[in-house]
C-alpha cells in the first residue's frame, strides 16, 4: 500500500525511482479506508537524508500512511533551508491538538550534552508528555531512544571511551515478541554514537523489556511493557553509505576517529560497503506499524 507525502518533497522523486508506492492527494481522499497518521519529529541535522531513509521504510508496508513532519521551534537547523521547513514541516504548537496513530522521534548528534543542556530539551519533554495521550505508539531512534529512557524511565546515558561506529551482530532474546517476528536469531545493524545505556538498569526496570543485544555494541532493541515506546539505540534506517559519509565528515573535522568496525570490505575505505541489514530494517518497521500501531490504535479517536 502507498505512503502519502507532501507534493514537492525532494525525497519524492527518489522514492518513485525506487518504485516505492506514493499516493497523490486526490487519490488518497477517495480511498475508503482509515489511513494511519504518523508524525516524524526529525531532529537530525541533514533532514532531507533522514526523510528519505524513513519514508522508504514506511512506504513498504500493506498500510496507507499519512506523514506529518515536525521540527523544533526552539532550535534553528543550520543544514536545511528555512523554505524547506516552512513548506514541509510543522511545529509542535501547530499539531498539538491532533491525535496520531504513531510517531517517530529521530536521533540527534548531541550526545556530548547532558539532556537538560540541549537547547530544545523543554520542547522535547513537552512533546514526549503529549505522546502519552495523543499517540498510540512511539518509535525512538538512537539519541531519541536515550532521551525517552531518561525522561520516561529515569535511565541516563553513559559516555563511551570512543565512538561506537560500525556494523555489529545482535542476538534476538525472544523471537515470539511481535516486534522481532520473522527476524533471524542473529542479525546485523549499524551503530553510530558516543554514549550507551546500561543493560542492567534496563533489565531491572519493571516497565522495560530488552529484545536484542550485541556483545560488542550492547543494548540495541527494547520496548516498554505496555508497547507504548519502541527504542532502538542504533540506526537500522541507514543507507549502505551513511556510516562512510559520517566517517569522512569526522575526519574532515580533525577528530581522532577509528574506521567503522565490520563495515568496509577488508577494512579498505576505497571499497564500497555492503548493506547487510536492509531486510531486518524493513521487517522492524513493518512489524511496528502492524502490531503496535495499526492493530492497537482506535479506528476513531475520541
Amino acid at each position: 500500500m502507498p505512503i502519502k507525502i507532501p507534493e514537492g518533497l525532494p525525497a519524492r522523486k527518489l522514492l518513485k525511482k525506487e518504485k516505492i508506492f506514493i499516493m497523490d492527494e486526490d487519490r488518497a481522499r477517495t480511498q475508503d479506508i482509515r489511513p494511519l497518521n504518523i508524525a516524524i519529529l526529525n531532529l537530525m541535522p541533514e533532514k532531507e537524508k533522514t526523510e528519505l531513509h524513513l519514508l522508504r521504510l514506511l512506504g513498504n508496508t500493506p498500510l496507507q500512511v499519512n506523514i506529518t513532519f515536525l521540527h523544533t521551534a526552539t532550535h534553528v537547523s543550520k543544514n536545511v533551508s528555512k523554505s524547506h521547513l516552512d513548506t514541509f514541516y510543522n511545529t509542535f504548537e501547530e499539531i498539538k491538538n491532533r491525535r496520531f496513530d504513531g510517531m517517530i522521534i529521530t536521533g540527534a548528534p548531541i550526545e556530548h550534552l547532558h539532556f537538560e543542556d540541549v537547547n530544545y530539551w523543554k520542547e522535547l519533554v513537552d512533546i514526549m508528555e503529549w505522546t502519552k495521550t495523543n499517540v498510540t505508539s512511539v518509535f525512538h531512534i538512537c539519541w531519541g531512544a536515550q532521551a525517552a529512557l531518561y525522561h520516561h524511565y529515569g535511565i541516563d546515558k553513559d559516555e563511551l571511551p570512543k565512538k561506537c561506529s560500525g556494523i555489529f551482530a545482535h542476538t534476538v532474546l525472544d523471537p515470539t515478541v511481535e516486534l522481532v517476528r520473522g527476524f533471524e536469531d542473529v542479525f546485523n545493524a549499524p551503530h553510530s554514537r558516543y554514549t550507551e545505556v546500561s543493560l542492567e538498569e534496563i533489565k531491572n526496570h519493571p516497565n522495560l523489556r530488552v529484545l536484542a543485544v550485541s556483545d560488542e555494541a550492547g543494548v540495541f532493541l527494547l520496548k516498554s511493557t505496555d508497547n507504548k515506546h519502541i527504542m532502538v539505540t542504533g540506526h537500522l534506517e541507514y543507507d549502505a553509505t551513511t556510516l562512510a559519509e559520517e566517517y569522512e565528515r569526522d575526519l574532515a573535522k580533525g577528530l581522532d576517529i577509528d574506521i567503522p568496525k565490520n563495515y568496509f570490505p577488508n577494512d579498505d575505505v576505497n571499497k564500497a560497503p555492503l548493506n547487510t541489514w536492509r531486510s531486518h530494517t524493513h521487517l522492524l518497521f513493518s512489524n511496528w506499524l502492524n502490531y503496535y500501531v495499526y492493530q492497537e490504535t482506535p479506528f476513531q479517536w475520541e
